[in-house]
């Protein structure tokens, strides 16, 4: 017993010094950094093990050369230039062209053009849209999702992809390794056992244990090639109206035009990140003719290259914005420098309306938003409570032309940990009809105030605040 005290009396303030200098390197945040290096040195073995399972937050991943060339090719046909973008958005909406290059600076693939989106409420609207879509496809289907429910609903799908696997559709699922163990039996056992090609994300020891504070959660379906699926839905019953109390709202979205492609990138990327198969040709890459007038690009977030993406997308679309931002999103804990531009954009006269759901599914993240949302309302940002059922939505539209649809949400763990997918839209008809649907949300939701937050028992904002202070890792 003494020489095994010995020897972890020898590797503890070892292993704490080397975290400590990882930490004191990588650490955007200095308050983070001082907060892991304390608790590294307060207790060195298990500080050290919860650093390597939560502090380390930087994945590297490379996608294929060969793919990128293809894919340059294809996107220079459909490109929207700065010329053709202005044209589309007309003299009242030219100033929006400083918001498109400032996103394809953040994420850099180009703006394209000839694409429609089409909005889908709910599973009772999305899962029939995508199960008829995986029942007509001839060639591929790539799906990522970051919980696929062991219930009807998870079955349904299930049974689609065996149907296309004997079908000799080309198929590949994703699911990732923290989200699957919301259901059990995991669905990764059932697909497996009805053929269904399917990998987790973080696949294996060491690297899942690096990633375990790193989740997958983009929601993702592209069929063919040609026709797209993304927005905020998992695979699971919660989403259908008749699921009782545990009944989620939310939008989704299909896609077809030439973003899709930017959609099936990062199928690709996360695909051979967490197998290393390649997925090219033309099965899974087709020529993709235009569909629509939505202009549009995806952008995908992460921490990897893509680190912050969403959140200076965010900022970038709030600073531009002259008269209108409407957010809908179920966990609301953005950084400082959200709330400062939110602020500033309310000072200058932009209506800044946040919409969130009046109970959240998760409570400890419900008590820190109370206690951080204060900081908008001292500035006339309108805050929104919707009733039940929990609403999952997430949308950002700005001036009712620009809309970002996806599965972010405006907290650390989206913006810092997670691989999201969001897509932004250059679309008048399109906004226009997502701030309608938000309008509607808001007709039957009631006005959160300052004095309402204020108002609170001692007691519950002793309980909000705690729970704030764990905002970093909500």
């Amino acid at each position: 017993m003494d020489f095994w005290y010995s020897i972890a009396a020898v590797i503890a303030p070892f292993l704490a010094l080397v975290a400590s200098a990882h930490a004191v390197l990588t650490k955007r945040d200095s308050r983070s950094a001082l907060m892991w290096i304390a608790l590294l040195w307060l207790v060195p073995l298990l500080g050290a093990v919860l650093y390597l399972a939560f502090g380390i937050n930087r994945i590297n991943r490379r996608a294929s050369a060969l793919q990128r060339e293809i894919v340059d090719e294809f996107e220079r046909e459909h490109e929207c230039d700065g010329d053709m973008l202005r044209a589309r958005l007309g003299p009242e909406g030219q100033y929006l062209e400083a918001l498109a290059r400032a996103t394809g600076r953040i994420a850099p693939r180009p703006l394209v053009q000839g694409n429609h989106a089409d909005v889908l409420v709910d599973g009772d609207e999305a899962y029939p849209a995508m199960i008829a879509a995986i029942d007509g496809a001839q060639t591929s289907v790539t799906l990522a999702t970051y919980i696929f429910g062991n219930d009807h609903v998870g079955h349904w799908f299930a049974d689609a992809l065996q149907r296309a696997v004997e079908r000799g559709v080309a198929v590949r699922v994703l699911i990732d390794n923290a989200g699957e163990r919301y259901t059990w039996p995991s669905m990764v056992g059932v697909l497996r056992q009805q053929a269904v090609p399917v990998a987790r994300f973080f696949p294996g020891f060491p690297v899942r244990l690096v990633g375990i504070n790193l989740r997958n959660h983009r929601k993702l379906l592209v069929v063919d090639g040609t026709t797209g699926f993304t927005g905020g839905m998992n695979l699971r019953r919660h989403h259908m109206r008749d699921a009782g109390p545990r009944a989620t709202r939310d939008f989704h979205f299909r896609m077809q035009g030439p973003v899709v492609r930017h959609l099936q990138e990062v199928f690709y990327e996360d695909w051979l990140f967490a197998t290393g198969e390649r997925l090219e040709g033309p099965g899974w890459f087709p020529d993709i003719a235009p569909e629509g007038t939505v202009v549009a690009r995806g952008l995908p977030d992460g921490p990897d290259h893509n680190f912050m993406t969403h959140q200076m997308t965010f900022q970038a679309a709030v600073t531009t914005a002259r008269e209108s931002i409407r957010i809908m999103t179920p966990y609301f804990l953005p950084e400082a420098t959200l709330i400062a531009a939110l602020n500033t954009a309310s000072i200058r006269g932009v209506d800044v309306d946040i919409v969130l759901p009046a109970k959240s599914n998760l409570p400890f993240v419900h008590w820190a938003m109370m206690a951080h949302i204060r900081q908008v309302l001292a500035y006339d940002c309108r805050v929104w409570l919707t009733p039940r059922p929990f609403d999952h939505s997430k949308l950002l539209v700005v001036d009712d032309a620009w809309s970002c649809i996806g599965s972010s949400n405006w907290d650390p763990r989206s913006l810092r940990l997670n691989f999201e997918l969001n897509v932004e839209c250059f679309d008048r008809a399109l906004a226009q009809d997502l701030a309608g649907r938000i309008d509607a949300r808001i007709a039957h939701a009631r006005s959160l105030t300052r004095e309402d937050v204020d108002a609170r028992p001692l007691p519950v904002q002793l309980r909000d605040g705690v729970a704030r202070l764990m905002m970093p890792y909500l």
